[in-house]
């Protein structure tokens, strides 16, 4: 019955002209105000999806490493216990290190590792691959695939070497040698191609085999640096990574893909967070215009107040009416509002509307993804504004006294 009062009041032509202006007003900002959220939500959501795209080609689904030092040591029979684990597509092993790498009179500082063959099913740098091919050679014959800004450093042209490269890399078992040249490993390493995600790993990696970097390093057969793991079923991580705790206790940290960026997904959240607590300023400023607008629509409807209240209507009911007209103006410039953000979206998606200036990243466009939780967000962010926007104007219209005589 309050809703039936609400919309007839909300259609109703009223005596003063300006009430109609001003509530009009606070529905428009409140459709500009969850326009705003839902496009800049999306905006966040699109970009957190491209980021994630390319750090999943790099980091993988679960690793294990050391919790103190680089080295793990790693039984055949935790290997052979590690491929029966359900929910485990493939594992590949490594052995990673910072390295020099020098083209002649130009070194660089990377941080080189050494794969095997399951690795192009474990991470997805293969497929990155912008010049040349991804092959990695074997203990005699190594080939490295390089970064494109480890490319550039050095001056190297990955997919037309003819002179080798020179690696330099620090032996972990002559770290107190007195003889300098019992600290460093020296070898030549053919670059057979390069790749590029994005600076953060083109500046910094290169990737060789697993067997020569395993004699650089001077590690024993059952030493290696991480095991990188791929699952079939990326809902049941935290599950294996339970299984694989129990596997790899004591000198073992066990990190699924978000615990070994957690630094940037918390950035990335807050970032989002920030955004949605400026933009909701804009609906407490539509607030303050639907205080404004109820306020007017009270004096405006006095006499029928009065005449409810004669009728038996007690304050509880006429509170009501006008909540239900906060609810409405709201509820209509909340959906409105989304309803236009969901057809900007589709265009930009469709026709990229709105460019990224400068031409030098991955998309040339704002990328932009609609999410559910980001609606029931929005929608419960203007039902509270709406809410307490009305609390005074209804709580004033409530205790006004029967007063029938003009």
């Amino acid at each position: 019955m309050n809703f039936l009062f609400a919309w007839r009041y909300f259609k109703a032509k009223k005596s003063t002209n300006a009430v109609n202006v001003v509530a009009w007003i606070s529905m428009l900002a409140i459709i500009v105000g969850s326009a705003s959220l839902i496009l800049v939500l999306s905006v966040f959501n699109g970009f957190e999806d491209l980021v994630k795209s390319l750090y999943s080609s790099f980091y993988t689904d679960l690793k294990i490493s050391a919790q103190k030092g680089k080295i793990i040591n790693v039984s055949a029979e935790q290997l052979k216990q590690l491929s029966t684990i359900n929910g485990i597509a493939v594992y590949s092993l490594l052995a990673e290190d910072n390295a020099i790498l020098q083209n002649g009179d130009l070194p660089t500082i990377v941080y080189l590792k050494g794969v095997d063959s399951n690795y192009i099913r474990v991470a997805g740098i293969a497929e990155k691959v912008v010049r040349g091919k991804f092959e990695l050679g074997d203990a005699d014959n190594p080939q490295v695939v390089l970064g494109v800004g480890v490319e550039n450093a050095i001056a190297a042209e990955s997919d037309k070497s003819v002179l080798p490269l020179s690696a330099y890399i620090f032996k972990k078992d002559e770290a107190t040698s007195s003889d300098p040249m019992n600290l460093v490993s020296t070898e030549n390493i053919i670059s057979s191609g390069s790749f590029a995600i994005q600076q953060e790993f083109d500046n910094k990696y290169a990737f060789t085999n697993l067997a020569f970097m395993k004699r650089m390093l001077a590690l024993q057969p059952n030493e290696y640096t991480s095991i990188e793991i791929k699952v079939s079923d990326e809902t049941k991580t935290e599950l294996i990574k339970q299984q694989l705790q129990r596997l790899f206790p004591g000198n073992y940290i066990i990190q699924t893909r978000y615990e070994q960026n957690q630094s940037l997904y918390h950035v990335m959240r807050m970032e989002k967070w920030v955004i949605y607590i400026l933009l909701t300023l804009i609906l407490i400023v539509a607030a303050f215009n639907m205080v404004g607008a109820l306020t007017m629509l009270v004096m405006e409807k006095q006499k029928d107040i009065h005449v409810l209240k004669a009728l038996g209507a007690n304050n509880g009911f006429i509170q009501r009416i006008f909540l239900s007209e906060g609810l409405l103006l709201g509820l209509l410039g909340g959906f409105s509002g989304i309803l236009l953000a969901v057809m900007i979206c589709w265009l930009q998606v469709k026709y990229k509307l709105v460019p990224l200036q400068g031409g030098s990243f991955l998309i040339d466009y704002y990328p932009v993804k609609l999410v559910a939780t980001d609606f029931l967000l929005v929608l419960t962010t203007i039902l509270v504004v709406a809410l307490l926007a009305s609390w005074f104007p209804s709580r004033k219209a409530a205790l006004q006294p029967i007063e029938l005589k003009s």
